[in-house]
């Protein structure tokens, strides 16, 4: 007979782990029906190798501001993972049922969590703006429903689904529901992703540092636009191109800067050179702010030691813009949370 040929190690199971907590929350693993969903998706996603290193590849260069964002708001790190599942980490992700950008809003979610969306502009695709809307949501979610495994399951199929079913069911526990499948697979990926991503090595995927996908370095300027203004003229003027503009601000849908307030990215170096740019290009307009090179992309915005809030501000957002971390800013005001209304007054200082 024929010698038996051993096995290709290449194909040697990993074992699913039997104990995981996400956002803080033990998953109950010991029920065999939990563990067998959490083993298919990470079965799945471990041995998908291509996503799994350019998940790894991408998270490197959006995982810090996306962890600084989360620890400034008092957030669970896991939700991370949510964005991971959600968009892999690309900018212009979008589903098929129209849901865009990385934490894959839809239109009507996204405007009433204060994104803008018209014919110039979509921040759904804008990482900082999806991210302090994220944040909202999640935020609004886990005080509707107490913990952050139905918070995350409504973020996937709706608060009013997730409600409903609470109701007809009489169960407030995620792994007892019955959801759409689509759902009860999500808080599994999520985790799936969490599992293999915390711990790379493990699951033999060596990636070397310098072939990671590092932070781009870039500029923040508050502008004011009144006037339209091609954003190959201010390219140009600023020794870049058009297609850098863009892919710095995803958000930007046309060939022409949006009307109105908001951070506008700029190559790294150039933030003073597009300020006096677009004053010039916008027939003198004032601006609100002077460039930022902290090569993180974080804004800063000098000051009087006030902020008038927004339409669409968040706290995140106001922290992200005058670099006041959102507990210093709640301490300041005396806010018990992060409810702000229009043109209410911000200290910045004491």
């Amino acid at each position: 007979a024929a010698a038996q040929e051993a096995p290709n190690p290449a194909f040697n199971a990993f074992a699913c782990p039997k104990t995981l907590a996400l956002c803080g929350e033990r998953m109950p693993l010991e029920n065999q029906d939990v563990f067998e969903m959490l083993d298919r998706e990470f079965t799945v996603l471990v041995w998908d190798h291509g996503r799994v290193f350019m998940l790894l590849k991408r998270a490197a260069r959006y995982f810090p501001f996306i962890e600084k964002a989360l620890r400034d708001a008092g957030m669970p790190d896991d939700l991370k993972y949510l964005a991971v599942a959600e968009s892999s980490l690309i900018p212009y992700a979008r589903s098929s049922s129209g849901a865009l950008g990385p934490w894959q809003f839809i239109t009507e979610t996204g405007q009433r969590k204060g994104l803008r969306k018209d014919q110039s502009v979509d921040e759904r695709m804008a990482l900082e703006r999806s991210t302090e809307a994220a944040i909202l949501y999640l935020t609004q979610l886990k005080a509707m429903f107490g913990s952050w495994s139905l918070a995350m399951a409504a973020y996937n199929c709706g608060e009013n689904r997730v409600q409903k079913e609470i109701t007809e069911q009489k169960v407030a526990d995620y792994y007892r529901l019955n959801l759409p499948t689509e759902t009860e697979r999500y808080l599994y990926r999520i985790a799936a992703i969490k599992i293999i991503m915390e711990n790379p090595r493990r699951y033999g995927y060596m990636l070397p540092e310098e072939h990671l996908y590092r932070p781009v370095k870039f500029d923040t300027v508050t502008v004011n636009i009144s006037n339209p203004i091609h954003i190959t003229d201010l390219a140009q003027a600023i020794g870049t191109d058009f297609k850098v503009i863009k892919e710095l601000n995803p958000e930007l849908l046309g060939y022409y800067l949006p009307t109105g307030q908001y951070t506008l990215k700029v190559p790294a170096g150039s933030g003073r050179n597009a300020l006096a740019t677009l004053a010039q290009l916008n027939q003198g307009a004032p601006v609100a702010a002077q460039p930022n090179n902290n090569p993180s992309g974080a804004t800063s915005n000098p000051s009087r030691g006030v902020y008038v809030v927004q339409p669409g501000d968040t706290l995140t957002r106001i922290s992200t813009i005058t670099g006041v971390p959102v507990e210093r800013l709640k301490a300041l005001n005396g806010l018990p949370d992060s409810h702000l209304e229009v043109g209410q007054k911000l200290k910045l200082a004491p």
